[in-house]
């Protein structure tokens, strides 16, 4: 069985730094791309980041570019979210996901196979 498990959340103040992780377990990693999406009270979940299987290309959405950052670990079947400059904003439930085909770039949720179950941000200003 597939598990995306994220640590890293919690409560900081606009300007300041969080560093998301996700394990993933159960699957093989490395040939997937991988995916942070989020979710704020009310609106629809909407892509932040991904990283293809190898790490040699990245994307990100338009509101985060400049501020975060997608990296990966095969060796330890890990991504990671590091966000600088937080806005109030960013505030979300935040979720990693891995791509349902190999060697696929996947930004879309439709296109996730398995979600972790989220990890909250929360930015004051």
């Amino acid at each position: 069985q597939v598990q995306l498990v994220e640590s890293g959340g919690g409560s900081v103040q606009a300007g300041g730094s969080l560093r998301l992780s996700c394990a993933a377990s159960g699957r093989a990693f490395s040939p997937y791309t991988m995916d942070w999406f989020r979710q704020a009270p009310g609106k629809e979940r909407e892509f932040v980041a991904a990283i293809t299987w190898n790490g040699d290309r990245t994307y990100y959405a338009d509101s985060v570019k400049g501020r975060f950052t997608i990296s990966r670990d095969n060796a330890l079947n890990t991504v990671y979210l590091q966000m600088n400059s937080l806005k109030p904003e960013d505030t979300a439930v935040y979720y990693c996901a891995i791509a349902r085909e190999a060697w696929t770039i996947a930004t879309d949720t439709r296109a996730m196979a398995y979600w972790g179950k989220g990890s909250l941000v929360t930015v004051s200003s």
